[in-house]
Parts: structure tokens; C-alpha cells; sequence
């Protein structure tokens, strides 16, 4: 893994100070890549790479930015997993290295454009191509691997993480729809950013750059076309199967592999596959809130490391671990996306780092297989309208209310998410009941300036991509894990990413591979969702790996943080004080004031206090602490 950047000027002109702004970029990225860097420089001065890399083996990978000999260039951060079988298929006996890198190089000149559909695996990348005066930019088909870009003054700058753009931005400034869309749902959507004119490569898409126009395309897309003809014993077969490839694949390193952990049902089923293909002395790590049991998972983790024979590190996460920690996490985040499990993440990859270089991870699984509680409530709901209207038996049903029922017991922790959802909108059409299960900003009062937010609205947006073509409008399943699996899984990765990141470690998403993707997309609803079952296809096709104690859970937490808990007494002050700071009480969207009465009322398990505290940690982190880049 490392960390890359770049410039270049959009009318070919010479760029001042071209290694000392590309030398800023890569500092600016040190954690991705401790042990090394590089810079290459156009001879025109027009174009320039840059490189941060981090070692996982000892083997001749050359360094980076490369080039082929050819005058073609390239920085890139990333696995292919695949890249032994593209060796052979390119068919070049005369590799200099033994690394994807070159691999990648190979295969531009050989497809071009299309080279990105013969890579399996994650990552970012830019080429330039000399002989067509090209630059060429790709990320993954998931977003497993960041990429970030801006155009300031016909240049165009990119790096893997938004945080080396700053510098160069005539200022740093929110962006209006990226906070209302970070307000409604946790995350931005449609590329944007929190940072005004910073945007990133969505997934399975390219970046090109050709006489001074720039061009994003996709060139990937998952199509949900739903097999029919085949029985459930068939999927359970197929899944277990490319699972099992997969695994295979991602275990391919010349250092030991370790794994997250968490007591859940995905990453044990990772962590027991791979402890069964590895010959390495196999490592878990897992993180708890010794607090409450409603906070501690680790008696799963350790029921998974004891059936599979693999040592578990374990690690109490405190208070005070929590105000050491939280602003670098903010930092390393460049933006906060998401829920509180990017704090117990990071925490848990900085125990990691410690034994391992590169882990596993079983993230994904819940946005392709259906794993979210909100599934089974929205279909709770409808089963309530079928009822009603007498339709349950009209074919559209994929549940019925009698056999939801035994299921609820899932919803137990989820009361208020309920009183609240079924406080107005009830039975209107399936994307705004969706809307409303996503949709956080009605927690939210006068502590926002909506008037300040007014124009833009971002349930257009939503509807975009739920009603997307590629998905089709017969099934309600679909459309929900399709909207989780364009957005919030790439938010989700961005944490992926940077928490391990940011103590040079390799973190890798087997479940994340597109053949697997591609066929749990053509699975019938009623199969991956029997009777309300979250991930149920999933659990019967790998429950021969897990403790029964993890495939019949119906209490999965998803690292819940006692922030609440904390609140009453350990972190009090600390929270007071970000809050009241004389920066926190003049900010134009949010008022703090308002915000500190409001801190006593915040539900056990709510996210409304999480969300308003990363956004405050942000804008003290980032604006006015970066230095504007000056020309000398």
C-alpha cells in the first residue's frame, strides 16, 4: 500500500515549483508510505508524479513512480491479485521487476483504457501515456482504494487522500451539498466531497485527461439481471466457492497475514478460510468496551479463534484512549464519513501494526448479502401494508408477515430508530420510506442553519441512484442494498483505508471481489432474505466454518462506542470544551450553543452527537492548519 499524487497542467504550460509542490503532496501522505518516496518530473515540466511507498516484502518491486522504457510513467497504490496469471497472459518474458506495478504498465499498453477490466483486485493509479500526450487515471470497481482531485487554475492536481490537495486550493472552504449530504445520511454522495472543489474518482470509474479536457467515465457497473432458474443450494455452492478463491488470492503475500475479528459473522468468515489456507502462524485482532456487554463481542471472537485454532489479540478501548485519539483520527480521515467504528477501528489497526503488515477484513458482505437491521424494518412495514390491503400473496412479497415475525427479535435494540420512522410517511412509496430509514437529519433542529443550506435537496440524489436502471424496480431488497452498496460501502472503505493507513498497514476486503459481486447481484431476494433472515444464503452456504454461536446470531452490534455512556462522566469535560471553544461558537452552519444544551439528550445507541462532534473536530483540524501553497 501506499500514497500517490499528482499534477498537471491543462494546457501543457510549465508548472513553477514542480517538485517542490509534488515533494509537499508526498509529505502530506508520509503515513501511507514510511519507507520510501519518489518523484518524477516531466522533462516540459508540465506533468509530474509522486509516491509515498510502504514495503510488505523484500522482493525486487522496483520503486515508484516507474516507467516502462517506453516513456510511459506510473504511480500507483494497490494489489492485483491477479497479476501472476496477467504475467502470462501478456505473455512478456522480460519483466525488470517482480511487482504489479510493471504489470499494470504492461497491460495499458497492451489494452489501453480496457486494461482496467482485466484487473482483479484493489487500487488507484495514474499513467501517463508519452506517445498520446494521455493522462490516465483509474480506481477500483468498489472504492477500496481512494483517489482525489481539483482543478485550480487550469492544473489539475490528484493524490490519495484529500488532504494533500489542500495546499493548493485558493481557499478551504465547506462544500454547501457535501454538508447537507453529510447532515442526511453520514457521507457524501455523487463524488463530492465536505471540501469545496475536491472531488473523487467514484469507483469503477477513470479519470482522463486528454488535449487540456478532463473525462470521467465509468467503466464498470454491477447489474442486478436475477436468476430464477437456479435453487438456492446452487448460489449457496457458487458463493462458497469464489468466497474460498478469493480468500485464496488475498492471502498472497510474502509476510504473515493477520485479520480483523470483530465477532461477526463476515470476518469470521474470513479469518476461519484463511487460517485454513495459510501455513503462517495466523493472527486475529479484536477490540472491545469492557463498559457493558452491550459493547463487548469479544466472547464471539474468541468462540472463532478457539474453533480454528488461531491466537487473538484483544483490546480494551477506554475514555481515555478516546480523547488521545479522536482528533488523529479525524485527520486521517480528511473528512468524517460514517459511524463511530472508524474510532475502535483505528484503534484496533494500531494494535494490528504491531504483529502484521497486511490483514483481512470482512467488509462488504452486508451491503451485497443483505446484513443492515433496516432491511428487515422496511419490510416489516410492507408486510404490515400487504396485510392491510390484502396483497400479500400478489407475488411482490418476498417475505410474509408471518414468517418476518420470529425474526424481530433483531429489532430489539432498535426502538427509538422505529418510533421514529413511523412517525410520519407511513406506507408512501418504497424510495422515500428507504429515504426516511437513511435519512439522520430529522434529529437534527435548530442546532443547523438550514436557512444557509437552503437550494439543494439530496433525496434527488438518493432517488438517482435507487431507482437506477441497472437495478430495475421489481424488488425492494434490490434497490436498498444497491443504494448501501454505491454509497455507503465506499464510505466505509474511506475508513478502511485510512485507519489501517495510518499505521502502515495493508488492509484487504476478500468479499470484495468482483466475480463474487457479480453473482450475489443475480440472487433472488427471497433466497438471500429467507423469512426476514439477514444474510441468509450467506450464513447457509459458510456456516460449516463458524461456531454456532456466530451463525445464529441475531444480536450482531456493528462496534457500537459508548460515546453516550462516556459523555456522563469520563469525557464530559473534553466534550464541553470542543464544543464551547471560542472557534465552535462562530462556525456559519452549526450552533454550538445550541448544541451543548442538547448533549444530555442524546439516545444510548444515537449518532446525532457522533455526527455534530466529527464535523466540529474537522473544521479545527483542517482550516486554518494547512499552509496555502506559495510560489517562490
Amino acid at each position: 500500500m501506499c500514497g500517490i499524487a499528482g499534477i498537471i497542467n491543462l494546457e501543457s504550460e510549465h508548472i513553477p515549483n514542480l517538485n517542490r509542490r509534488l515533494s509537499l503532496m508526498n509529505e502530506l501522505q508520509s503515513h501511507r508510505g514510511p519507507d520510501g518516496e519518489g518523484v518524477w518530473q516531466h522533462p516540459s515540466q508540465h506533468i509530474g508524479f509522486a509516491h509515498r511507498r510502504l514495503s510488505i516484502i523484500d522482493l525486487n518491486t522496483g520503486s515508484q513512480p516507474m516507467s516502462d522504457r517506453a516513456g510511459n510513467w506510473i504511480t500507483y497504490n494497490g494489489e492485483i491479485y491477479n497479476y501472476l496469471e496477467l504475467r502470462q497472459e501478456l505473455g512478456i518474458k522480460n519483466f525488470i521487476t517482480n511487482s504489479d506495478t510493471e504489470v499494470i504498465l504492461h497491460a495499458y499498453r497492451k489494452w489501453g483504457n480496457d486494461c482496467v477490466n482485466h484487473l482483479r483486485g484493489m487500487f488507484a493509479f495514474a499513467i501517463w501515456d508519452e506517445s498520446n500526450q494521455v493522462l490516465f487515471c483509474a480506481r477500483d470497481r468498489f472504492g477500496i482504494k481512494p483517489l482525489y482531485y481539483t482543478v485550480v487554475d487550469k492544473v489539475l492536481y490528484f493524490a490519495s487522500e484529500a488532504k494533500a490537495l489542500l495546499p493548493f486550493l485558493k481557499n478551504i472552504e465547506i462544500d454547501v451539498e457535501g454538508f447537507k449530504d453529510y447532515l442526511t445520511f453520514q457521507f457524501c454522495l455523487a463524488g463530492k466531497t465536505l471540501f469545496k472543489s475536491i472531488n473523487e474518482v467514484l469507483p469503477g470509474h477513470t479519470l482522463r485527461v486528454s488535449n487540456g479536457i478532463v473525462n470521467v467515465q465509468r467503466y464498470w457497473e454491477v447489474y442486478y439481471n436475477i436468476d430464477f432458474d437456479h435453487t438456492a443450494k446452487y448460489f449457496e455452492e457458487k458463493i462458497a466457492s469464489l468466497l474460498s478463491e478469493s480468500v485464496e488470492l488475498h492471502l498472497r503475500s510474502d509476510v504473515p497475514v493477520g485479520a480483523y475479528v470483530s465477532g461477526g459473522l463476515d470476518s469470521s468468515i474470513v479469518a476461519s478460510l484463511s487460517q485454513k489456507k495459510t501455513n503462517d502462524k495466523f493472527i486475529g485482532f479484536t477490540g472491545k468496551f469492557s463498559l457493558s456487554e452491550h459493547y463487548d463481542e469479544s466472547k464471539y471472537a474468541r468462540a472463532l479463534a478457539a474453533q480454528s485454532g488461531f491466537e487473538l489479540h484483544e483490546l480494551d478501548i477506554t475514555a481515555t484512549d478516546f480523547i488521545e485519539n479522536i482528533h488523529k483520527v479525524i485527520y486521517h480521515l480528511d473528512y468524517p464519513v460514517a459511524g463511530p467504528g472508524s474510532f475502535p477501528q483505528y484503534m484496533v489497526s494500531k494494535m494490528a501494526s504491531n504483529h502484521r503488515k497486511v490483514v483481512l477484513g470482512g467488509q462488504g458482505a452486508d451491503e451485497i448479502f443483505g446484513g443492515y437491521t433496516r432491511y428487515l424494518v422496511a419490510y416489516f412495514e410492507q408486510c404490515i401494508k400487504g396485510a392491510i390491503d390484502g396483497t400479500m400473496n400478489s407475488g411482490k412479497f418476498i417475505v410474509t408477515y408471518e414468517s418476518i415475525i420470529p425474526n424481530l427479535t433483531a429489532l430489539k435494540n432498535y426502538k427509538p430508530m422505529l418510533k421514529q420512522f413511523w412517525q410520519e410517511g407511513l406506507f408512501e412509496s418504497l424510495d422515500r420510506r428507504y429515504y426516511r430509514l437513511v435519512d439522520r437529519a430529522p434529529s437534527l433542529g435548530d442546532e443547523i442553519n438550514w436557512e444557509a443550506l437552503r437550494g439543494y435537496n439530496p433525496f434527488e440524489t438518493f432517488q438517482e441512484i435507487f431507482l437506477a436502471e441497472n437495478v430495475g424496480q421489481q424488488c425492494y431488497f434490490d434497490s436498498m442494498t444497491h443504494f448501501d452498496f454505491k454509497t455507503l460501502l465506499p464510505a466505509l472503505l474511506q475508513i478502511e483505508d485510512r485507519v489501517s493507513m495510518a499505521h502502515g498497514l495493508e488492509s484487504r476486503v476478500p468479499f470484495l471481489d468482483h466475480p463474487l459481486i457479480e453473482l450475489a447481484a443475480t440472487i433472488p431476494a427471497n433466497i438471500k432474505f429467507t423469512n426476514g433472515t439477514m444474510k441468509r444464503v450467506l450464513k447457509d452456504s459458510m456456516s460449516f466454518c463458524l461456531p454456532s454461536v456466530i451463525s445464529n446470531r441475531q444480536d450482531k452490534m456493528g462496534f457500537p462506542v459508548p460515546l453516550v455512556q462516556w459523555m456522563k462522566d469520563d469525557i464530559k469535560d473534553f466534550i464541553f470544551d470542543i464544543f464551547s471553544s471560542q472557534q465552535a461558537l462562530n462556525r456559519d452552519f452549526v450552533d454550538n450553543k445550541k448544541v451543548l444544551k442538547g448533549l444530555e439528550n442524546e439516545w444510548e445507541f444515537g449518532r446525532k452527537i457522533w455526527g455534530l462532534l466529527c464535523l466540529e473536530l474537522w473544521q479545527k483540524e483542517f482550516f486554518g492548519k494547512i499552509q496555502k501553497f506559495v510560489d517562490i
